[in-house]
């Protein structure tokens, strides 16, 4: 069996300056008097009329109010985090917790083209069977080999379609190992499939064969196709 190998912030805040008329500097007197000119005229009732806005209803023994100017400043400046303040991020989802051997796992593909439902099982995992092929000659390493584990994919509604290149199996240490991709006749059956489509009401079981480590074994066996986010894993129980 032959597997393939699977987006310039403003100036600053705008200032104004507001002159008080009272603030001005006096104008030195004239040197002789003359005729109010036009500008002088109404220079002269917009003095009075603000001076007689400012003491309305104001009581003798009272200061005359100080007029205010306000101004709102809409900056389309993006807001700067002060350093040190809490942030309120939403908590990670947690990922899944392994199975144990026999658990199922139900598959939804939500895919509206093509909508799948079913379920995945791990029903259990076998190490140092002996085949007319050698696992070390596989693998390319002394200490090597042969161990299967058997899976069981049913459909529930719709169709679909998997292959072995999905399957992994997980050590401790990081490390991951393939499906074989040879087969021989002498290996476990019925053999699980290199490609399969279920139906609904339709299984395939069967062995899938790796090469291993003699020495080692698995904790897990992972089940990762295309568009699944996190695998998912079935604990390898101690031998």
């Amino acid at each position: 069996m032959n597997s393939p190998t699977p987006s310039g912030p403003p100036d600053g805040p705008l200032h104004t300056q507001v002159h008080d008329d009272a603030t001005r500097p006096a104008h030195p007197a004239r040197s002789r008097r003359g005729v109010l000119t036009h500008a002088g005229a109404a220079f002269a009732g917009i003095t009075i009329g603000v001076l007689i806005g400012v003491t309305a209803g104001s009581g003798s023994d009272k200061a005359a109010p100080t007029a205010t100017a306000t101004m709102t400043v809409t900056s389309a400046q993006t807001p700067i985090a002060t350093p040190g303040a809490d942030e309120v991020s939403a908590p990670a989802t947690p990922s899944p917790k392994p199975f144990a051997f026999g658990d199922t796992w139900k598959l939804n593909n939500v895919d509206p083209a093509k909508p799948f439902e079913g379920n995945l099982t791990v029903l259990g995992y076998e190490q140092g069977f002996t085949s007319v092929g050698k696992a070390s000659e596989e693998a390319g390493a002394p200490g090597y080999v042969w161990a299967y584990t058997e899976l069981r994919l049913c459909g529930v509604k719709g169709s679909y379609t998997d292959n072995t290149t999905s399957w992994t199996l997980y050590y401790s240490d990081g490390s991951r190992i393939s499906p074989s991709s040879s087969t021989y006749s002498d290996f476990p059956k019925p053999e699980f499939p290199f490609e399969v489509t279920v139906t609904a009401g339709k299984c395939a079981r069967g062995k899938l064969v790796f090469p291993v480590p003699g020495d080692k074994r698995p904790e897990s066996v992972l089940y990762k196709p295309e568009g699944l986010d996190e695998p998912r894993e079935w604990s390898v129980p101690k031998a």
